[in-house]
C-alpha cells in the first residue's frame, strides 16, 4: 500500500472538511476529533463535490442535495442516496497527512 502526502495536518482544522488530490482521484478529508478520516469527493447521487459539504460529527452532508455519510465506514445515511462511499486509510505523522487509495 502507498501512502501519499496530500497536505499538512493544519489545513484540515477540526470538524472541517478539505478535498486533495490522490493519484488523480479526488478525496474529501473530514477532521473528526482531531482524527482526520478519508472518504470518496464526489457524492454517488448527483456528483456533489463532498469537499464543500458540512461534518456534523461523522456525518458528511453533501452541499447539494444533503444525502448523508458516515465518514467512519462510508455507510449511507440519508438523503437521496443508499450507495456508500469508498474510505481510504489515512497516516498522520508529524504534521503531514497521507492518503493510500488501496487497504
Amino acid at each position: 500500500m502507498e501512502f501519499v502526502e496530500v497536505c499538512n495536518r493544519g489545513e484540515v482544522p477540526e470538524g472541517g472538511v478539505r478535498t486533495v488530490k490522490v493519484a488523480g482521484r479526488a478525496v474529501a478529508l473530514c477532521n473528526v476529533g482531531g482524527e482526520i478520516l478519508a472518504v470518496d469527493d464526489v457524492c454517488p447521487h448527483a456528483g456533489g463535490s463532498l469537499g464543500r459539504g458540512r461534518l456534523e460529527g461523522e456525518t458528511l452532508v453533501c452541499p447539494l442535495h444533503r444525502a448523508q455519510f458516515n465518514v467512519r465506514t462510508g455507510e449511507a445515511l440519508g438523503g437521496p442516496t443508499t450507495e456508500a462511499l469508498a474510505t481510504y486509510p489515512v497516516q498522520v505523522s508529524g504534521d503531514l497527512v497521507r492518503v493510500a487509495l488501496s487497504a
